[in-house]
């Protein structure tokens, strides 16, 4: 999970929807600056432009037409993530809010990549930083068969992706010697547009970062 920044103001419409009986928060220009707000990922498991989107509300509103309506509660979701959220998961780490401190939070890896498992450590005892690390867990593994499935769906998407950016790192520092000044150019521009925060699974690239004292000399100044 990343910190993502809203833009501001919130779109006009949400208000004129707010007064109606049967008002629409995905009225006007809301879907297309929910797209750009979260770089059209997954908040939750960070796939980039998933095939089922969700307009998901960070706190449930059950009715609440100012929760309904709040363009700070609207979120971008896959149909995956949003089905294990529900109103099941409340309290945990917001990513668009800058104190929850997202990245300093969670630890993100796979355990004897690319065959084991995905693992997700709280770095903080705190209530937030736990339930988000349950919901990350249920939504990486599942809970029932469909979802299991589904998470399986996912990981591999996770693997494949880590794959392509470890073969990156691996060309770049094995041949490093050999390269002219346009290629190592070419080679970094690929390595920081994986660890922008637009890429698939940023999290677990920048971990892969930080617990390597070599790469993180190199890299550190990507990871911001």
């Amino acid at each position: 999970m990343l910190f993502f920044e809203k833009s501001q103001p919130a779109p006009k419409c949400l208000e004129k929807e707010k007064r109606k009986r049967d008002g629409d928060y995905k009225c006007g220009d809301v879907l297309q600056r929910l797209k750009n707000d979260f770089k059209n990922k997954c908040y939750i498991c960070e796939q980039k432009e998933p095939l089922s989107i969700n307009v998901e509300h960070f706190v449930p509103h059950k009715e609440n037409k100012e929760l309904k309506f709040s363009w700070d509660n609207l979120f971008w979701s896959c149909a995956h993530c949003n089905n294990i959220k529900r109103d099941k998961y409340i309290n945990f780490l917001n990513c668009t809010n800058a104190d929850d401190r997202v990245e300093e939070r969670l630890r993100y890896t796979v355990d004897s990549f690319p065959f084991g498992k995905i693992v997700i450590e709280a770095l903080d005892d705190e209530e937030k930083t736990q339930i988000t690390k349950k919901l990350l867990l249920n939504v990486y593994y599942g809970s029932t068969i469909q979802k299991k499935i589904e998470s399986s769906n996912l990981r591999k998407n996770l693997i494949k992706e880590l794959k392509s950016f470890q073969d990156i790192l691996f060309e770049y520092l094995h041949n490093y010697v050999d390269l002219d000044d346009e290629d190592r150019e070419f080679f970094l521009s690929k390595i920081k547009r994986h660890l922008n925060i637009a890429s698939a699974f940023v999290s677990f690239k920048r971990w892969m970062i930080r617990d390597n004292k070599k790469l993180l000399n190199l890299f550190e100044k990507y990871l911001i």
